[in-house]
């Protein structure tokens, strides 16, 4: 534990406490925890009982339909925190399945330790809150970009990718299926609904590009979107 001490000081939430003062405050009422990839570390509607922290490596969040299709939903990586919004909630169970993503390390923080630092150092009080109020508005920001249809989550792509690359031949900086997976959706979706866009000549593409054929027309979408 003393190595990540260094690591966990440079994270906000304990940015309120040195070296030694860590070290004591995680001399109980922890675990630290290997994860291998691919192993699930937390199942949907599993009870939330620690705020953890991932010291190495990445987990992926993911939800499983009623047809048993997997839709992944954020990924986490190192200094990442979860659970600390569900931990003293009325229903503190997970949501959605959590698995590693790749071999991981998580620090467990029990959830008596969190408490007991909420009342005993007001910085980390605030801390903790604007932790809250971060992660609230990150999932509120999630909700609402996974209301959107397919069409409109690929034009807001488009849209950001033309301007921040200055062409209307938007060079794919990531595989389709990768870009499925951020949309939200299978690769055959978006491959289909890509197709739709081509007929309509709004777009064509191939396996390294995609090109507005309309910008202006394209922007306009994006407006009514």
């Amino acid at each position: 534990m003393d190595k990540y001490i260094k690591f966990l000081a440079n994270i906000n939430l304990f940015k309120c406490f040195n070296g030694e003062e860590l070290s004591k405050v995680f001399e109980q009422s922890f675990e630290l925890k290997e994860y291998s990839k691919d192993s699930i570390i937390y199942l949907q509607n599993e009870t939330c009982k620690s705020m953890d922290i991932i010291l190495d490596g990445a987990i992926i969040i993911q939800k499983i339909d009623a047809e048993g299709k997997v839709l992944p939903i954020n990924d986490f990586s190192k200094g990442d925190i979860i659970g600390e919004n569900l931990l003293f909630s009325v229903e503190n169970k997970y949501p959605m399945t959590i698995s590693a993503k790749s071999d991981v390390k998580i620090l467990h923080v029990d959830k008596k330790l969190v408490l007991k630092l909420c009342q005993s150092n007001k910085c980390f009080l605030i801390n903790f809150l604007q932790l809250l109020s971060s992660k609230t508005l990150f999932l509120s920001n999630k909700i609402t970009s996974t209301m959107k249809t397919l069409r409109q989550s690929i034009i807001e792509f488009l849209i950001y990718e033309y301007y921040s690359q200055k062409t209307n031949k938007i060079k794919l900086k990531m595989p389709k299926k990768e870009l499925a997976d951020k949309i939200g959706v299978q690769r055959t979706s978006l491959s289909r609904e890509l197709n739709k866009m081509r007929k309509e000549a709004l777009i064509d593409f191939n396996n390294k590009y995609i090109i507005i054929k309309d910008v202006e027309l394209l922007n306009e979408l994006h407006v009514e979107n």
